[in-house]
């Protein structure tokens, strides 16, 4: 099994050291019992969307996926394993390890023969394959090391060819504004700060678990993440975009995880999120669930008084919404997405996905 990357260990520069642990504030102490059965709610409740032979669904190609709405998406598949890991259960034991190599497998089955991870059902739909298939490699890289040989070796030969349909689609010739980032199909010829995060997070996950991913690569992602930046402290979705919520989580985490340790403009961002909060609001976007998990993970890289604030904030907003049988409300995303994303905002603290850690 993959070591997690110790905090302790982890080279860190500036005032920003990461947050602890919430036991360790006397603010957040008192949220970690209602926290903690917030997401077990959430986890079992997640559970029961995967594509048994018992449910609904009834496709055997579509066994072990999770979701209704976007069933079959490799993406809300991948982001429902990694809400299980985030809580520390781990493939093959426990009460979801089951559930977990099931997910992984499912995704094993929908590499297309040009190396994109995209079910036969779904291929080529919506924007375009690459945000599910980034959200897929990162699972799978954060995965390796954790599985049984049989499945490691599935993984060794699927995930070298998702890695490098993100590496050529970073090489498509672009408008210099562009360069460094990724769009909604491996041919892209523009970028924005969204889909860039996550091809963002699945070479550096790679990096960490030593495939040859070059550096000059991340920090050429990096670069056009700062292209993005606004005079207000926030990020657009493109150079020259209007700011938001979820554009600024995205960029605070990237820019935090990869150099940009307490810069100033890492600091105008969690200022910039803080907003909302300090007028008694917590944060409002046209994509909730993934502004939250997005600025949830940046915050906490900051630590401080911008994850307590915020984590406070988001702790009573989640919990108050979250439904009786556990789950959020799907909105666009569906169910198994929205409560995916929710799992993954409220345990940034826990430090179980590797990916996360500086």
């Amino acid at each position: 099994m993959r070591a997690s990357l110790s905090i302790a260990c982890c080279v860190l520069a500036g005032w920003a050291w990461p947050a602890q642990a919430d036991t360790a504030s006397p603010r957040l102490a008192k949220y970690k019992e209602p926290v903690d059965r917030c997401i077990e709610k959430a986890l079992a409740r997640l559970a029961k969307l995967q594509v048994t032979a018992a449910n609904r669904w009834k496709n055997p190609a579509l066994a072990g996926s999770f979701g209704f709405r976007l069933i079959g998406s490799t993406g809300v598949t991948s982001l429902s394993v990694m809400a299980f890991l985030s809580k520390g259960y781990t493939p093959g034991s426990g009460p979801y390890g089951e559930a977990i190599n099931k997910g992984i497998d499912y995704i094993l089955t929908t590499q297309q023969k040009d190396g994109l991870l995209a079910s036969a059902a779904r291929y080529g739909r919506s924007h375009g394959p690459m945000y599910s298939h980034c959200i897929a490699t990162l699972m799978l890289s954060e995965v390796s090391g954790m599985v049984t040989p049989e499945r490691q070796k599935k993984i060794d030969e699927v995930l070298p060819r998702a890695l490098a349909v993100i590496v050529a689609a970073q090489q498509v010739k672009k408008h210099p504004k562009y360069q460094g980032g990724w769009r909604y199909r491996p041919n892209s010829r523009d970028s924005d700060i969204s889909l860039t995060g996550w091809a963002l997070m699945a070479l550096r996950s790679a990096r960490l678990n030593g495939a040859p991913i070059p550096a000059k690569l991340i920090a050429q992602a990096g670069e056009f993440i700062l292209r993005c930046r606004r005079n207000d402290g926030g990020f657009g979705y493109m150079p020259g975009s209007g700011s938001g919520v979820a554009r600024a989580g995205v960029a605070l985490l990237c820019l935090e995880l990869t150099g940009h340790h307490g810069k100033d403009y890492t600091l105008k961002a969690g200022d910039y999120l803080l907003k909302p909060i300090k007028q008694g609001k917590f944060i409002r976007d046209p994509h909730p669930f993934y502004a939250a998990y997005y600025a949830s993970q940046g915050m906490f890289q900051l630590g401080g008084d911008y994850w307590e604030l915020f984590a406070e904030a988001m702790y009573k907003d989640m919990m108050k919404k979250q439904r009786a049988d556990g789950s959020w409300s799907g909105g666009k995303g569906g169910v198994a997405y929205s409560t995916a994303m929710s799992v993954l905002a409220l345990t940034v603290s826990y430090r179980q996905l590797p990916i996360y850690q500086r």
